[in-house]
């Protein structure tokens, strides 16, 4: 799996949300939340296109950054990730652990009880 750090992983998000875009658009839109500047966004692309997250297409002066990566998938590949290391790839002791750290609201618990109910019902 690729490895995509934190800022890389904000930046992976606005693409998601609608690609292609410019440097100047992902900067644009990163620069209230992050404080970043064009030139760190541009470094950050860089690295997300060597690392083969992200494939570029020029347009006149400029290129447009367009995701390789599906979302679902890294995120699917992510959490199996973490909890096969932090967790034994055992997801109940994760939901434990967030339980006993009062990481679940109400609305979680009741997504996780209808998610258990469908589970039950397709075997």
């Amino acid at each position: 799996m690729i490895q995509i750090s934190p800022s890389e992983l904000e930046v992976m998000k606005v693409l998601w949300a609608h690609a292609p875009q410019t440097a100047a658009d992902v900067a644009e839109q990163l620069a209230p939340d992050t404080g970043w500047s064009d030139r760190t966004v541009k470094t950050l692309l860089s690295r997300l296109v060597e690392k083969g997250a992200l494939a570029t297409e020029s347009e006149g002066r400029r290129y447009l950054y367009t995701p390789l990566l599906e979302q679902g998938d890294y995120r699917t590949k992510a959490a199996r990730q973490f909890v096969d290391k932090l967790f034994g790839g055992r997801a109940a002791p994760l939901v434990a652990h967030l339980a006993e750290k009062e990481g679940l609201t109400a609305d979680d618990i009741a997504e996780l009880e209808a998610l258990i109910g469908e589970l039950k019902d397709d075997r």
